[in-house]
């Protein structure tokens, strides 16, 4: 692996290291919405790749595997923020949400039901749910990126924090504590799909619900989750 001068053979790890930039890219594409490339995520993976061949120093003490999968994750993840999958209109619509469900908690002193939910939207549920589908074709992300976005400040040109902001230990706690505070319907739904990755399919088979109610629980779960992080920042 290593030249007389000490330096890796990069060619090699190379080689060697590719299959783990496509292993990767198909876990996160299993997850994401259908626009989302499988051969995007791998060329970007490839771009990580190639960054720790370049930055690798053994005398860091970790390993090259451990280095190269955290440079390959990060270069996709940048790679899936620099995609903008919903327009304006429906973003401003999720950022009303986000406030609704804030401000429906703080009054009630629980997470508010989606009729309540509605109401205070001044829409009929079905267009409130018609909503959350909406929404959530752009929320299916690894869920670092979809906290690290739902921490930014209201604006059009929010979602760019770097999920490094997130890695202090009071904001770990926080994220947990409004985890343990979704409904368990919602906490379940949460746990399946991003600590057992099932696909929506898969959690609607352990929920009993259709594909499309996943899709609108994780949308109003991943509400409530920022509206709980806003209100830290």
């Amino acid at each position: 692996m290593y030249t007389a001068q000490g330096k890796i053979k990069q060619s090699e790890l190379l080689t060697q290291y590719m299959p783990l930039v496509r292993r990767q890219a198909l876990t996160l594409q299993v997850r994401l919405p259908a626009s989302i490339e499988l051969d995007d995520l791998i060329q970007a993976g490839m771009v990580g790749l190639l960054e720790a061949l370049g930055r690798f120093d053994a005398a860091q003490g970790a390993t090259f595997a451990t280095f190269a999968s955290q440079r390959i994750r990060g270069a996709m993840m940048d790679e899936l923020r620099t995609r903008d999958w919903l327009p304006r209109s429906v973003r401003r619509s999720a950022r009303a949400v986000d406030d609704t469900v804030r401000r429906l908690e703080q009054q009630y002193g629980r997470p508010p039901e989606e009729g309540e939910i509605a109401r205070e939207l001044g829409m009929p549920l079905s267009e409130y749910q018609q909503l959350l589908n909406d929404t959530n074709s752009g929320q299916l992300l690894p869920f670092e990126a979809l906290i690290a976005d739902g921490c930014e400040p209201a604006g059009d040109e929010a979602h760019s924090r770097p999920f490094e902001q997130l890695l202090d230990e009071q904001q770990r706690q926080t994220l947990i504590e409004a985890i343990e505070a979704l409904p368990e319907r919602e906490k379940l739904l949460m746990a399946l799909y991003y600590q057992e990755e099932m696909n929506l399919k898969e959690v609607g088979a352990v929920l009993g619900v259709t594909e499309s109610r996943v899709s609108q629980l994780h949308s109003q779960a991943v509400s409530r989750l920022r509206a709980r992080l806003h209100e830290t920042n």
